[in-house]
């Protein structure tokens, strides 16, 4: 079976998590999904593929920004197991997208220190988007400023499966990915839709009515800052004081 995850992860320092060694325990772990991208095309009276072009745009922005912002690992929801059930034309379109993102972006990811992984299955893919997907994490596998993730082809729930079946209860999160500490949810739907349901199990989210096309810096500093102003427990009592953006 195709693994899910990658192995290697990170420690947020929230409760539960094993550190591997193969990250440093800095920076944020942030994940977004990103919603809306043809519901503002429509808005416009474009095709639902024009909102996809835009919204490279957005994925941009959010990938320069973030290290600035106290992130060092960014997981974008790229393309969900259930994408599938849409009109063939659509996830055609998709993967020539992705593969057009993986080879203009990964010159630029290597001048800016970003590292380059995805999850989910690869077996359903295209041929050719595996091969430039592999291309693209080799070509930037020495960046040290962010790790950026694509989810492509996702599902939380057969992530969690497939960890468990090959590591047990115990070995589960050293399988799955590090834990997520903000996650973000574009044009105003309030659900995680299968993405990093284990990983989040202690996210504070932020649910933003912006479409995912609009997404700009200023939107993520702004979520950055939510998440600062937050008292994350864990479950324990409330401390007497709470962090500042």
């Amino acid at each position: 079976m195709q693994r899910s995850e990658d192995l290697g992860h990170r420690n947020n320092g929230g409760p539960g998590n094993i550190n591997s060694g193969n990250e440093p325990a800095t920076g944020m772990h942030v994940a977004i999904i990103m919603d809306g991208n043809g519901r503002w095309a429509r808005a416009r009276g474009l095709p639902r593929l024009a909102g996809h072009r835009v919204g490279v745009e957005a994925v941009r922005r959010a990938v320069e920004a973030a290290p600035g912002l106290g992130i060092s690992v960014l997981t974008l929801y790229a393309f969900s197991a259930d994408n599938w059930r849409r009109p063939p034309r659509e996830v055609s379109a998709l993967m020539r997208l992705l593969g057009h993102y993986l080879t203009q972006e990964t010159a630029r990811c290597v001048a800016n220190g970003v590292r380059l992984e995805t999850i989910g299955r690869r077996d359903r893919l295209p041929s050719s988007v595996v091969r430039m997907i592999e291309d693209a994490e080799r070509k930037t596998g020495g960046g040290t400023k962010l790790r950026l993730r694509l989810a492509i082809d996702y599902s939380a729930r057969h992530a969690i499966v497939e960890a468990a079946s090959r590591g047990g209860v115990e070995g589960m999160a050293a399988l799955l990915g590090p834990d997520v500490d903000l996650l973000i949810r574009t044009s105003g739907e309030q659900r995680l839709s299968d993405f990093l349901l284990w990983e989040s199990a202690y996210a504070e989210m932020v649910f933003t009515p912006r479409m995912w096309p609009e997404f700009a810096a200023h939107d993520l500093e702004a979520a950055v800052a939510e998440f600062h102003r937050r008292d994350r427990r864990f479950g324990g009592i409330a401390t007497s004081s709470r962090r500042t953006a």
